[in-house]
């Protein structure tokens, strides 16, 4: 079954549906689906989905956009619900220089912290990184030594890629590989050995081809999957069970 380490099931443009949605994943081949946080509101949406739905499991974090909401009282109460039994995860976490929403001091410094308190429970992270390659590099190499993490949504070089498999990490890949532009990804994906790529959504973003613009689910994952079997010239099916092993040990389940 396909393993999705990367959703966002909590957002607004699910509220429609979502019920539906998620009653789908099974007969869609979806077996396991792990819910990141990003915003404060999204704690509590996260855990009520973690009730509800046995296949689904959470990560509690802040998004680098949303640190200046986060509190000490905040941090305390994040801690507290990593230690939840479907809180798999802290994330995702990070720095983000494109939308630059918060300082840059800002981010590293709550970035570190979510990173000390990921160690302190002895918790895989979840990484979000865009445009601050060489700041997310920096901080993974001093803070981030010996833990599981997965670099989400991976958008930078082929060396940095190896370096971070060096590092024992995951390479996320979704939608984007799946664009005829995305000739970085693609050439990410056929150097990075299958054993440390995770399949994911960013649902309801990062729509796959034939639906790219569209909003997201994991149940668009198999064209993900079908791409990076051609890359790699191997079956979707070794593809869909190599990555499950894959976040099955990311997350500890």
């Amino acid at each position: 079954m396909i393993f999705d380490t990367h959703a966002h099931y909590d957002d607004a443009q699910f509220d429609t549906d979502r019920e539906e949605l998620l009653d789908k994943m099974a007969a869609g081949g979806i077996g396991t689906i792990v819910n990141a946080g990003s915003t404060l509101e999204s704690w509590d949406k996260i855990q009520k989905l973690t009730e509800k739905y046995p296949f689904i499991y959470g990560a509690i974090g802040i998004h680098p956009d949303e640190v200046g909401t986060l509190t000490e009282e905040s941090f305390i109460r994040m801690a507290e619900l990593l230690g939840q039994e479907k809180i798999v995860a802290v994330g995702e976490i990070g720095l983000d220089y494109y939308w630059d929403n918060e300082t840059h001091d800002k981010q590293k410094y709550w970035f570190i912290r979510q990173m000390e308190l990921a160690r302190e429970k002895s918790m895989p992270v979840i990484i979000h990184s865009r445009e601050a390659a060489a700041d997310t590099m920096e901080i993974m190499q001093e803070h981030g030594k010996g833990m599981k993490a997965v670099i989400h949504c991976y958008s930078y070089s082929v060396e940095m890629a190896r370096e971070y498999v060096k590092m024992g990490y995951y390479i996320g890949v979704g939608g984007v590989v799946t664009f005829k532009n995305a000739k970085k990804l693609k050439q990410v994906v056929e150097e990075t050995p299958l054993e440390r790529i995770v399949l994911e959504t960013d649902c309801p973003y990062l729509a796959p081809e034939p639906n790219r613009g569209k909003r997201n689910s994991s149940l668009n994952l198999p064209y993900v999957a079908e791409e990076i079997a051609r890359l790699k010239n191997t079956t979707t099916e070794n593809v869909v069970q190599i990555t499950e092993k894959n976040g099955m040990e990311l997350y500890g389940l």
